[in-house]
């Protein structure tokens, strides 16, 4: 049971921005991490007084009421790797530059294209991610041959991919070789291993909104920050979501 004044490692790294809980796990497995000066036991919880470093640098507490994060929106362009891995090519962050470690909610593909969310807020990251917190994700997709109804109907009531079959999803044709997709999945190339699996290549793949976020008004390989309503809106869609223990 975790109380106020404590937090699991992981998500005190995470919650500072520095990276995502599951890379803090993977600093603290590889000895990065010090509490106190010492290397951490398994499950440390931290408190105010605690003082955590990683790679001798010492990391500070989030502000109670977040007022330190940031909430960005970002149209990425094909090309563009969705990594915090600096040594990267491509990667997203060094196309951004913005002033303040951040990092991605989700990935699209380096082929794909359209709006991610980045984030220094990691509490919020498993919240938006997590599937069975059915938050929608929308795409255009153009495909290498003629949509039938045959083929929006399998991909709407789920295809057999990577040992599971996907979610039921909400398939519109829009055109002759384009449709879109809402889905709450988030599986590794899901819509490419779909189509594939269908007899179908995906030709061009473009993300236009996460929840009720989307493109309007940003060009490719532009991003903003999200207006002040539109993270009250966020954060009221996700205050009920699962998420992992403290």
């Amino acid at each position: 049971m975790c109380s106020d004044r404590t937090k699991r490692l992981n998500k005190y790294i995470s919650d500072t921005g520095l990276c995502s809980r599951r890379e803090a796990d993977k600093l603290i497995e590889q000895n990065r991490v010090t509490v106190n000066g010492k290397p951490p036991e398994l499950g440390t919880k931290i408190t105010p007084e605690d003082i955590v470093k990683v790679d001798g640098k010492r990391i500070n507490a989030v502000a109670n009421d977040k007022s330190d994060r940031v909430y960005i929106v970002y149209n990425k362009p094909i090309g563009i790797t969705c990594t915090t891995e600096r040594h990267v090519h491509g990667n997203i962050i060094d196309a951004i530059k913005h002033k303040q470690r951040i990092f991605p909610v989700g990935r699209l593909d380096k082929p794909s294209e359209g709006l991610i969310i980045l984030t220094s807020d990691g509490d919020i990251v498993n919240k938006i991610l997590r599937a069975e917190n059915a938050h929608d994700k929308e795409y255009e997709v153009t495909v290498n041959q003629p949509i039938s109804e045959r083929f929006l109907q399998k991909m709407a009531k789920g295809v057999p991919i990577l040992g599971t079959v996907t979610k039921p999803c909400k398939v519109t044709a829009r055109g002759k070789f384009k449709f879109n997709i809402i889905l709450t999945q988030g599986l590794n190339r899901q819509i490419r291993r779909m189509c594939e699996f269908l007899g179908y290549e995906v030709i061009k793949l473009k993300r236009t909104r996460i929840m009720h976020l989307d493109l309007t008004n940003l060009k490719t390989g532009q991003w903003r920050n999200l207006t002040a309503q539109e993270l009250k809106t966020l954060n009221d869609a996700v205050k009920h979501s699962s998420k992992t223990a403290c």
